[in-house]
């Protein structure tokens, strides 16, 4: 067994649902802002999974997301009120949406990847990892240059969680890999 297989499952066992060192840590990433940037991964294992090399250039962002569904301003007069539906889940998963606030954030970088942290009662957290385009180490890297060279990965869904809510599964699992996604097959439109 490899030295990252043990890190993981202590963290596991540190992240369990009734731990203290979870609570800790999820009532203090509450009071900060909606978007913090990061010395570094608090799950290694899983950044390191994803991609993430401690090197300058690549950084790491938690980024805070209500959970829940969005709701609907109840619309006055002449409905049924069977039909007036006000609460509505979104098309993105809040992963999908955490990648997208973090590349606001940081508009001279591009999302590599994310992964979730935590949880409470109101809020979902995630960690991302950035690239930074300007910087030479990034540049210069073979794995990095190619992920940099596309502008806009989170808000076009070309991460793994993008991926995931536009339908397209990856080869072998669910469904054909050669589509664009759900929609656009379910209208009829025929991709060659």
């Amino acid at each position: 067994m490899g030295a990252y297989k043990y890190i993981k499952e202590n963290f596991q066992k540190g992240y369990s649902e009734r731990s203290d060192i979870l609570r800790q840590r999820v009532s203090a990433w509450r009071k900060e802002g909606a978007v913090t940037g990061l010395s570094g991964p608090s799950n290694i294992a899983r950044a390191r999974e994803l991609g993430y090399r401690a090197k300058p250039g690549v950084i790491i962002a938690r980024v805070k997301t209500i959970k829940g569904m969005s709701k609907r301003i109840k619309p006055r007069g002449g409905r049924k009120p069977s039909k007036s539906g006000r609460f509505f889940s979104y098309a993105k998963s809040l992963q999908s949406v955490a990648e997208d606030r973090a590349s606001r954030k940081y508009s001279n970088a591009e999302v590599l990847n994310s992964y979730y942290v935590g949880e409470d009662g109101k809020y979902r957290f995630f960690e991302v990892i950035l690239l930074d385009r300007a910087h030479p180490g990034i540049s210069n890297d073979p794995i990095y240059s190619g992920i940099i060279s596309s502008k806009g990965r989170s808000f076009r869904g070309l991460t793994s969680s993008g991926i995931r809510h536009r339908g397209i599964s990856f080869k072998g699992k669910g469904t054909a890999s050669n589509r664009p996604s759900q929609r656009s097959t379910h209208r009829g439109v025929k991709v060659i």
